[in-house]
């Protein structure tokens, strides 16, 4: 379904369950209030079943064509069976909970559609192009590769580029998810859509915009939008059968006994009211729980499913990790001080993205070292940081980039190696430290959760994954990948069975839409979180768990009254179909059913002591 006709398909249902709540109020009101004759209070609920239930009830007669049978389907007869007995306040109800529902779920799934508003949203119209007349304003399809593009001060970059003219510093939180900024002088890259800080800087372009890096996640995120799995909620997977043995039964009871009330006394206790109310209820309590521990629910259907994913993929930094690495040890080869190379290696990783070049500039800040610019600044992937300090040619660079080259013993955990002028001078050797509660959270997970694979998926280099793989107690890793890769195998791990993603950065978006469900931990992107199920405030793990432990509870308390509320409907009608109750009282006892099956739903709701299990 196109965004236009889900669009159309919710406002229909809004003013719908709009009208016919209007309507059930204006006959209490009429009848409880004013004391109007029961004509006059009746008035109203006509209106709601004509106006309001025909259009949903030729919407369930397409399906009933289809062959799709669902609880609403077993509503429509019910409405048609509460109007020939004339029970016009059970058809107004039922035909409410339809369209309010119907409105719900059309919302939440126009809801990966806003993700792709807020990047459009953040897409720059014009570019500054400097030309030798001056500054000229063009449309952003205008740019040509080797433009020099202005990007005045808070702007957003427009295209990918190379920093020709200024110093500055620049946001790039949108797409890495880590929050710092990130420094820029001549040589350094520019992602499309960073924010420019308070200096202008001129740039020239690298790519078209439309192969510019924000452009290819747009593309993405398209991309994964329309191929993602659509979930089967539970209701439906309770009405598949249900509704066919409710219809069953009412039309062997009218044939056996000729009687068409048997019928009309079959369905109206046969309203899947526990379907249509109590999970629902369910589901509206889970989210409130959920939020009363910092858990954002964004994909109400997505809470159905958590409990039931067997494959649990994690993103590395920020996600099992504090994201914040830091500088443990400084191995200076002869003839370097520690103090030379920390000055040295801070003024070159101030314009750098790479998350350890924090833990350079905080060692060096913590040193008192001094922090000089640098030029001539280049980091092609895979080759390293290279530029020039106080006319000395420096490069920060990894062990397999130096062969040739004399080192210390390789050891576990992060390190860069450090080259003054091609000669070694320093191993740089980090710790990132994994989550405390980043290792009995992964041990769980397959003996309390159930879960099949457990799956470390990231960005960054082999040594950094493996070494924290270890840490945390996981075997299946996957590193280097880009948000395409990342994509790639969660959609071929969703193939094979349900799954969550868990991650922090807007490069983990596309892989949360092609995920059975996404959890974002934290906010520090508002893309990643557009595009998660569930929000996690406060960036933990412990209320990762939670969340799953609210879904099981939901799901057993949701079952227990759905299941439970269709057991006594079905008993109700074995007496509707021998003759042992009437439709009217067939009406009054499925009401005492709904009260029963609400009043178990809102029980998930009311949870104080500790969720997580580990």
């Amino acid at each position: 379904m196109t965004s236009h006709s889900q669009r159309i398909t919710r406002l229909s249902q809004t003013w719908i369950a709009l009208l016919s709540a209007a309507c059930i109020l204006a006959h209490l009101c009429l009848h409880y209030w004013i004391h109007a004759r029961a004509g006059i209070s009746e008035i109203p609920l006509y209106v709601a079943v004509a106006a309001a239930g025909l259009p949903l009830l030729w919407r369930l007669g397409q399906r009933l064509i289809h062959l799709e049978f669902g609880s609403d389907l077993l509503a429509g007869l019910s409405i048609v069976a509460a109007a020939v007995t004339g029970q016009y306040l059970v058809g107004a109800i039922i035909i409410l909970m339809l369209s309010g529902g119907g409105a719900l779920e059309s919302y939440a799934t126009e809801r990966a559609n806003s993700v792709l508003g807020a990047l459009h949203k953040r897409t720059p119209r014009i570019a500054h192009r400097r030309t030798a007349s001056g500054q000229l304003d063009i449309p952003l399809d205008a740019v040509r590769v080797g433009d020099a593009i202005v990007i005045l001060p808070h702007e957003i970059a427009p295209v990918d580029g190379t920093v020709i003219e200024g110093h500055g510093r620049m946001d790039e939180s949108y797409l890495t998810g880590e929050p710092f900024e990130i420094s820029k002088a001549p040589g350094s890259a520019v992602i499309s859509g960073a924010i420019n800080k308070e200096q202008m800087l001129v740039m020239e372009a690298s790519k078209l915009p439309a192969d510019s890096r924000h452009a290819q996640i747009v593309r993405l995120l398209q991309e994964t939008e329309a191929n993602r799995p659509r979930m089967r909620r539970l209701g439906d997977k309770l009405a598949a059968w249900y509704t066919p043995v409710a219809a069953i039964t009412a039309l062997g009871a009218w044939w056996w006994s000729g009687d068409p009330l048997r019928f009309l006394a079959v369905v109206v206790i046969a309203t899947p009211c526990p379907l249509l109310i109590a999970i629902p209820v369910a589901i509206i309590s889970a989210i409130s729980l959920a939020a009363k521990r910092g858990i954002i629910l964004k994909n109400p259907a997505a809470l159905e499913q958590i409990d039931n994913c067997r494959t649990l993929i994690f993103d590395k930094t920020g996600t099992l990790t504090y994201g914040k690495p830091v500088l443990t040890d400084v191995l200076c080869a002869e003839g370097f001080s520690r103090e030379d190379i920390l000055s040295k290696a801070a003024s070159l990783e101030q314009y750098s993205k790479h998350p350890l070049a924090v833990a350079v500039l905080n060692a060096a800040r913590d040193a008192s070292q001094p922090i000089a610019q640098a030029s001539q600044i280049s980091e092609k992937p895979g080759a390293g940081l290279v530029g020039t300090v106080d006319g000395v040619q420096i490069r920060i660079t990894g062990r397999s980039q130096v062969p040739g080259i004399a080192l210390p013993e390789a050891a576990t955990g992060l390190e860069c190696i450090v080259l003054f002028n091609e000669r070694l001078a320093a191993v740089l050797r980090f710790r990132d430290t994994p989550r405390e509660e980043s290792r009995p959270f992964i041990a769980h997970l397959k003996s309390r959760h159930g879960a099949r694979h457990v799956v470390l998926l990231s960005g960054d280099r082999e040594e950094e994954v493996r070494y924290l793989a270890g840490q945390v107690g996981i075997g299946e890793i996957h590193f280097s990948k880009s948000p395409e890769d990342k994509v790639a195998i969660v959609a071929a791990a969703t193939k094979q069975d349900r799954t969550v993603f868990v991650g922090d950065g807007i490069n983990d978006a596309p892989a949360m839409l092609m995920a059975t469900v996404g959890i974002a931990l934290g906010t520090n992107s508002d893309i990643t979180s557009e595009a998660a199920a569930a929000v996690i405030l406060d960036s933990s793990l412990e209320k990762t768990d939670e969340l799953i432990h609210i879904s099981r509870r939901m799901r057993r308390i949701a079952l227990e009254s759905a299941v439970g509320g269709m057991v006594l409907s079905m008993v109700g009608m074995g007496f509707a179909a021998v003759g042992w109750l009437s439709p009217v009282a067939g009406a009054v006892a499925q009401e005492a059913i709904d009260i029963a099956a609400v009043l178990n739903a809102l029980r998930v709701a009311f949870y104080y002591r500790r969720l997580a299990d580990f």
